[in-house]
């Protein structure tokens, strides 16, 4: 960049596509080099602990202000600023508004786009649209935990809650699980049923059973991975979705990137916990009122709780980087039932985001767009 002109490129989404966005093993194996920068430290979140997942802004139930917008689900809008080092080496920051109306308008839930900055000025060096991106590093990050603590020979994936989260996790597993011919599907409306059937069909035509199920017992009975993405209201773990022990078939893991409810003496006491950055939660555990698991459903928030509570011991909670630098075993027992907590972080979408930009200057995607010829305020 000649300095003090600035350039930056506009990725939308066709862009990001072409770019290879949708690359789900080079995602895969993005975020397992990014888990090993984040257990090296280097790297940086928001917040004074540099591990905060972002800041949020909601609004309030009543206002007396007639443009001001006012709560309902999921309507909130949320920063999430990281750097990491390493091969990626990038700054950048994660915006999202986030409204479940939206989809009357044919709108997704939420509607996000990535910046990544120069480290040094600050200066923008790509705008990119990250819906897809987001999607898809959302899927990796269970497809890591998968990919090492899976049967090697698995076969049958549950799904409970077939939405975007449960597509790209299952576009993760079939990455480095190749040989599952079964899924099992428990969704609420048909509507996502029938689109995860869909997705599946057009994409992994060697799948050879798509069973719809009416409970999660059905589900989670003989999966050998399980994706528990259902959206649920906060506040009350009880309307979390439940997993009973006696249905998880013995060595399978249960990937968790939203609200997952298990019985605290199976947590406790049989259950091998295992969390992607075990900061995170411990971030949430400072940020959040207590209990923080009534505000963000993940198990190993309530995990915090119980370590709060002088019930379970910070050991109980193995950190994903420690399995990956060969600090801790990958399996520490035979037939070990895994629960796999996935909270999502910021430098997930700079490591993902700095390859596909990469990518997209390399083969002249996107549009190239002028900040200044010379900054007036300098």
């Amino acid at each position: 960049m000649a300095y003090p002109e600035v350039d930056f490129i506009y990725l939308n989404e066709e862009d990001m596509v072409k770019a290879g966005v949708t690359d789900m093993k080079g995602c895969v194996e993005a975020m397992e080099e990014m888990f090993r920068l984040l257990k090296a430290g280097d790297f940086r979140m928001g917040g004074s602990n540099a591990n905060s997942h972002g800041i949020m802004m909601t609004f309030p139930e009543a206002s007396p202000f007639p443009n001001m917008p006012t709560d309902g689900p999921d309507r909130r809008f949320m920063a999430m600023p990281a750097y990491l080092g390493g091969k990626f080496d990038m700054a950048g920051m994660k915006w999202y508004g986030s409204n479940t109306e939206n989809r009357k308008k044919g709108l997704p839930r939420s509607i996000l786009m990535l910046t990544l900055n120069d480290k040094d000025t600050g200066a923008p060096l790509a705008y990119m649209s990250a819906n897809i991106l987001s999607a898809f590093r959302t899927g990796a990050v269970p497809g890591v935990g998968i990919k090492y603590f899976s049967r090697e020979d698995s076969r049958v994936v549950g799904i409970i809650g077939p939405g975007v989260m449960s597509k790209t996790a299952f576009d993760a597993a079939m990455a480095v699980r190749d040989q599952i011919d079964t899924v099992k599907i428990k969704g609420r409306s048909q509507k996502s049923i029938d689109g995860f059937i869909q997705y599946v069909r057009d994409k992994y035509p060697q799948i050879k059973e798509l069973i719809v199920v009416d409970t999660e017992e059905e589900a989670v009975r003989d999966a050998d991975i399980v994706s528990i993405a259902t959206s649920s209201p906060t506040g009350d773990p009880s309307l979390y979705s439940y997993i009973k022990e006696e249905w998880i078939k013995p060595g399978a893991i249960l990937c968790c990137p939203a609200a997952a409810r298990f019985d605290d003496d199976f947590i406790l006491n049989r259950a091998r916990n295992v969390a992607d950055n075990i900061q995170l939660y411990e971030a949430w555990a400072e940020e959040l009122p207590y209990p923080s698991y009534n505000s963000v459903p993940i198990p190993a928030v309530h995990c915090m709780d119980l370590i709060k509570d002088g019930a379970m011991k910070a050991d109980q909670v193995d950190d994903l980087g420690d399995v990956l630098t060969g600090k801790v075993p990958v399996h520490r027992k035979e037939n070990e039932i895994v629960i796999y907590s996935v909270g999502g972080m910021p430098i997930e979408d700079v490591a993902w985001g700095t390859i596909v930009y990469r990518n997209a200057l390399k083969n002249g995607i996107g549009t190239r767009l002028n900040l200044w010829k010379e900054p007036y305020l300098a």
